[in-house]
């Protein structure tokens, strides 16, 4: 390649090539690297072999000393030294811990809990007073209580009921309306009443659910001079005859009030 070399002479080539210089002949093979340590650090730029002056770890590059904790250690520690990666575990005393909490790195079996001459485990859930309206639970040797949680109610406070046994209130159905009860006059009809408000050709009746149904009553037969009883709805064509402010009888004779010689009859037709 251009470049004069004596006899004996070592280079490395592009591409990590090693060559040498014998007889006058160029002999080349690729480079073998001599790695010492378990975490080699990947060949710089313009380098052939991983280098031991710091370590690679999960894909991370440590600097030579660097202490660190692996992602899933447990508290393990470890450190880079030339290469090499050395991790502790901490030692953990036997027995239990009073107060376990996420950051204690040992493993231990949390105290029990004494409470009213029980013994519960870690993590127990009980009761208290024997009812559900209070839970407890056992947390490293301390008892904590609380109160059960009630749902917000949509019914007034009158309607509430709290039950033997229960927590919780809940609401009351509505009790069945008994009758109904007008607020013009005050007066309380019951179920299945009828009545007329006043109209004697309106007739209303009192509903199972309180509510009040009217109708009104359509008066089919007519005649010209109609007998009307008080209270009634339609006028009475067969009782006799009304005649100017004056009531008569079937086929009774009388002189018209406008021309005295005309003589009337009363007529049920």
């Amino acid at each position: 390649r251009g470049i004069p070399r004596e006899t004996g002479a070592h280079w490395t080539e592009p591409g990590c090539q090693s060559c040498t210089c014998q007889g006058g002949r160029v002999l080349c093979d690729t480079m073998t690297c001599s790695i010492p340590c378990s975490h080699p650090l990947p060949a710089p730029a313009g380098g052939c072999c991983p280098t031991c002056t710091g370590c690679l770890h999960e894909g991370v590059a440590r600097a030579e000393g660097d202490v660190f904790s692996p992602s899933d250690g447990n508290c393990t520690v470890c450190v880079c030294l030339a290469g090499n990666i050395s991790c502790l575990s901490p030692e953990c005393p036997p027995g239990s811990c009073p107060s376990p909490s996420p950051a204690d790195c040992c493993s231990c079996n949390p105290e029990k809990c004494n409470f009213r001459g029980r013994t519960y485990a870690h993590g127990a859930r009980f009761s208290l007073d024997g009812d559900d309206c209070t839970t407890c639970v056992c947390q490293g040797g301390e008892v904590e209580c609380s109160f059960t949680p009630c749902p917000m109610l949509d019914c007034p406070q009158h309607q509430r009921h709290l039950g033997p046994g229960q927590c919780c209130s809940s609401c009351r159905d509505p009790p069945a309306p008994a009758g109904c009860f007008l607020d013009d006059n005050g007066v309380e009809f019951p179920v299945g009443q009828i009545w007329s408000p006043g109209d004697p050709c309106e007739l209303c009746i009192c509903q199972a659910d309180g509510s009040v149904s009217c109708q009104r009553t359509d008066c089919v037969e007519t005649c010209p001079y109609p007998i009307r009883i008080p209270g009634q709805c339609c006028p009475d064509c067969s009782a006799g005859c009304t005649y100017m402010g004056k009531t008569f009888s079937n086929n009774e004779t009388f002189p018209s009030a406008l021309d005295p010689c005309l003589s009337c009859i009363c007529l049920v037709r």
